[in-house]
C-alpha cells in the first residue's frame, strides 16, 4: 500500500471509531430513519399540521344548522289593578265604577327549541373553506420543511460525532507520541546530545496537547449531545456516510431552477398569497345580505298567572341587511388587500433568498471537495517534512522545535482531512435541502412516509365529535 493509501486508511478507520466496523455499526440512514420517527419538533409539526386541518369544519360549519334550546325556572309575584264602568240600564249619565285587584304568585315555566339553517351568506362560507382548505396546504409545505431541517441537522450531528471523535483520538495520538519524545529527549540530554531548553520545549508541547485533547473530548460531548437530542439514543459506533451528490442536480443552474419550482418555502408563500386574496372575499361578504329559515317550538307555563299554558311552534325567514357598520367592515377589506400585497412581496423575497442560499451550499460543497484533494497533498507534504526533518536531527541540522512544529503541522493536517470530509458530506446534504429536496422518500429511507391527507379526509367534513381521529 502506498504511503497516501495508508494515511486515508487510517483517518477512515479514526472516522469509523478507531475499529474495524462490526454487523452493529450504526449507519446515516438508520439515524435518519430515527429521527423522521421520534423526532420531538417533527412530531410537533405534524401536530400542528393537523390542529390546522380543523379550520376546514371549522370554515364548513357556519352553512349547517344551528340548534339550540333555551329553558326558564323562576318565580313570579303579580298585583295588577283594574278599572272599569259599568253601565246599567242604558243611562251612561250614572255609571257605576268598578275597581277589582288581583294577587298571586306563580312559578313561570318556559321552554325554546330553536332551528337555524342559513340559506345565502354572501359566499362567505364558500369562500372560508377555501382559504382554509388553502392555508392547510402551506402548512403542508411548511411541515416538510420542517423535515427537511430535521433531518439536516440529524446528518449534521452525526458527522459531527464521527469528525469530533477522530480529532480526539487525532489528538490522544498526538499526545502519546509527544510523551515518547519527552521521553527519548530525556534520553538524548543524559547522553549530553541537546540541552534542557529542547526538554522544556517538549514538555511544554505535550501540555499543550493534553490541552487539546480536553478541548476535542468536551467539543466530542456536546456533539454527542447534540446526536441525543435530534435522533432520540446515545449513538453506537457509527459508520461512515457518503455524500448524496447522486441526488443533485448536474449543475448550479439545475439546482436553482428546482429550488424555484419545489422547495417548500416558495410553495408554502405562493399557498399564503392565494389564502390572502379568499380572505378579501371573505370580509367582503360582510356587505351583502344574509337570509335564513328560523323555526322555533316552544312551551310555557303560569307566565301570565297561574294555569295559564301556551304551546307553540313558528318557521319563520330571517333576512339581515347590512347599511353601515361604521367603518369597520370597508378598514378590513382595505387591511385584507395589502396584507394579500405583503404576501405577494414575500414570494419575492423567498425566491431571492433561496437563490442566494443554493449558490452559498453549491460553493461550500465545491469548496470541500477541493478541501479534501489539498488536505491530502497536505499531509503527505507533512509526512514527508517530519521524516525529513527527524533524520537531519540525528546529524544536528534540526533541532527539537523543529521537530515538534512538524509534528503539528501534520496533525493540523490530518485534522483538516476529518473535517473537510465532513464538510464534504453535510454541504451535499446542504444543496440538497436547498433545492427542496431533502425528504425522507427522496432518501429512500427505511420508513412508511407520514401522509397528512390520511388526517385531513378524516375530519374535513366532520359534523360533530370531540374525539380525534387518532382517539384522543
Amino acid at each position: 500500500m502506498s504511503r497516501r493509501g495508508a494515511t486515508i486508511a487510517a483517518l477512515a478507520c479514526a472516522l469509523a471509531g478507531a475499529a474495524p466496523l462490526s454487523a452493529m455499526a450504526e449507519t446515516l440512514s438508520n439515524a435518519l430513519t430515527r429521527a423522521y420517527h421520534a423526532n420531538p419538533a417533527l412530531n410537533s409539526g405534524r401536530a400542528g399540521l393537523r390542529a390546522d386541518d380543523e379550520n376546514v369544519p371549522r370554515a364548513l360549519s357556519q352553512f349547517r344548522p344551528r340548534v339550540k334550546t333555551d329553558a326558564f325556572l323562576g318565580v313570579e309575584r303579580r298585583r295588577s289593578v283594574s278599572n272599569a264602568y259599568e253601565i246599567d240600564n242604558g243611562d251612561i249619565f250614572d255609571p257605576k265604577y268598578v275597581q277589582s285587584f288581583q294577587n298571586n304568585r306563580s312559578l313561570p315555566r318556559s321552554a325554546v327549541l330553536s332551528v337555524e339553517q342559513p340559506l345565502f351568506d354572501g359566499f362567505k362560507t364558500r369562500n372560508s373553506a377555501l382559504a382554509a382548505e388553502t392555508g392547510v396546504f402551506a402548512s403542508r409545505e411548511r411541515l416538510r420543511l420542517t423535515e427537511q431541517r430535521v433531518l439536516f441537522d440529524a446528518v449534521a450531528a452525526y458527522m459531527n460525532v464521527l469528525r469530533d471523535t477522530a480529532a480526539l483520538r487525532l489528538q490522544e495520538s498526538n499526545v502519546a507520541v509527544l510523551d515518547e519524545q519527552l521521553r527519548q529527549n530525556k534520553e538524548r540530554y543524559a547522553a549530553g546530545q541537546i540541552t534542557l531548553t529542547d526538554i522544556a520545549q517538549s514538555e511544554a508541547r505535550l501540555q499543550a496537547g493534553r490541552s487539546q485533547v480536553a478541548a476535542a473530548r468536551a467539543t466530542l460531548e456536546a456533539s454527542l449531545g447534540r446526536y441525543k437530542q435530534l435522533i432520540g439514543d446515545e449513538p453506537r459506533r457509527l459508520a461512515p456516510a457518503d455524500p448524496v451528490d447522486r441526488l443533485l442536480p448536474k449543475t448550479r443552474s439545475d439546482a436553482e431552477r428546482v429550488a424555484q419550482s419545489e422547495h417548500p418555502v416558495i410553495l408554502a408563500a405562493l399557498h399564503d398569497v392565494d389564502a390572502a386574496d379568499l380572505d378579501i372575499r371573505v370580509i367582503e361578504s360582510d356587505f351583502m345580505p344574509r337570509l335564513s329559515m328560523v323555526g322555533n317550538v316552544y312551551t310555557q307555563s303560569d307566565i301570565d298567572g297561574r294555569g295559564n299554558r301556551a304551546v307553540g311552534a313558528q318557521v319563520l325567514g330571517k333576512l339581515s341587511v347590512p347599511i353601515y357598520a361604521g367603518g369597520e367592515t370597508s378598514a378590513r377589506v382595505r387591511q385584507a388587500k395589502e396584507l394579500a400585497g405583503q404576501k405577494k412581496f414575500d414570494v419575492d423575497v423567498a425566491r431571492a433568498e433561496l437563490l442566494a442560499l443554493v449558490r452559498a451550499n453549491w460553493g461550500a460543497l465545491q469548496a470541500a471537495k477541493a478541501q479534501i484533494a489539498a488536505a491530502q497533498s497536505q499531509i503527505e507534504a507533512a509526512e514527508r517534512a517530519l521524516n525529513g526533518v527527524r533524520e537531519e536531527a540525528k546529524a544536528g541540522q534540526r533541532t527539537t522545535l523543529e521537530i515538534l512544529n512538524a509534528q503539528q503541522e501534520l496533525l493540523n493536517a490530518r485534522i483538516g482531512l476529518v473535517f473537510a470530509q465532513r464538510d464534504r458530506v453535510v454541504a451535499s446534504y446542504a444543496v440538497l435541502a436547498s433545492i427542496g429536496r431533502l425528504s425522507a422518500r427522496d432518501l429512500r429511507l427505511p420508513v412508511t412516509d407520514y401522509d397528512p391527507s390520511l388526517h385531513f379526509d378524516q375530519v374535513k367534513d366532520s359534523w360533530g365529535g370531540t374525539q380525534t381521529p387518532g382517539g384522543r
